[in-house]
């Protein structure tokens, strides 16, 4: 096996997030220091960071409704991180991220391949967003969104959006570069004020308050 779909299925990240790990040297193999793409037998022993891991035997998968200002992270060094706003037994891990000053959905799980099927962008897993904006949305700032803009990895533009208040519209996006609706907003013309994720792809936000979360039952093909 991989060690980067070893470290996954002990539910410590996703993989493209245990090759930064490795590339790091935060990754060790019986104590030698592991590259990517390194096999692992079930004998040899792997450390993370200075723990030994070991895959785990149940997967688990988690909807939080992420407040303002908590930090999607596993490292429990910072202050406001979301694993311990998750007060959960299992180690697990965010699919993803949203940043600090949004909120909204995010799921977590120790199932990588899970979380690498939903992160990869070839599967264009959708994501809604609600935004307020800091003025009255003309039909223009709209159109520029849908028709899409100019970032700095390519052109970016709304699925689907819709216009629901006076400064306040529905987005509906696949791609997920870092802080791209922000983004699109200052190309489109205007800045964003609050930003709340509603949905990932048939996972929806629903009725969680702030800072709650509940399991999810997730079928996977073994």
């Amino acid at each position: 096996m991989r060690i980067n779909k070893f470290i996954t299925q002990a539910g410590v990240c996703s993989r493209r997030q245990a090759d930064q790990l490795i590339k790091e040297g935060r990754v060790l193999i019986n104590n030698q220091k592991a590259s990517l793409g390194d096999q692992v037998a079930e004998s040899d022993q792997v450390k993370v960071s200075g723990k030994i891991i070991k895959p785990v035997s149940q997967k688990i998968y988690l909807a939080y409704h992420k407040p303002v200002g908590v930090i999607c992270t596993t490292d429990l060094s910072k202050k406001d991180n979301i694993i311990e706003r998750v007060q959960v037994r299992e180690r697990v891990f965010p699919v993803g991220r949203l940043d600090v000053e949004s909120s909204g959905l995010i799921l977590l799980t120790n199932d990588g391949d899970w979380a690498n099927k939903l992160m990869h962008p070839k599967f264009e897993h959708q994501k809604e967003y609600l935004v307020t904006v800091d003025k009255a949305l003309a039909a223009e700032y709209l159109e520029k969104l849908k028709r899409g803009v100019r970032l700095a990895e390519g052109l970016a533009k709304a699925d689907q959006i819709k216009k629901i208040g006076e400064k306040d519209f529905l987005i509906t996006i696949h791609q997920g570069w870092n802080r791209q609706i922000r983004r699109m907003a200052e190309k489109a013309g205007f800045n964003v004020v609050a930003l709340k994720r509603v949905r990932i792809g048939k996972f929806k936000l629903g009725s969680l308050r702030p800072d709650e979360w509940k399991y999810l039952e997730i079928i996977t093909k073994s």
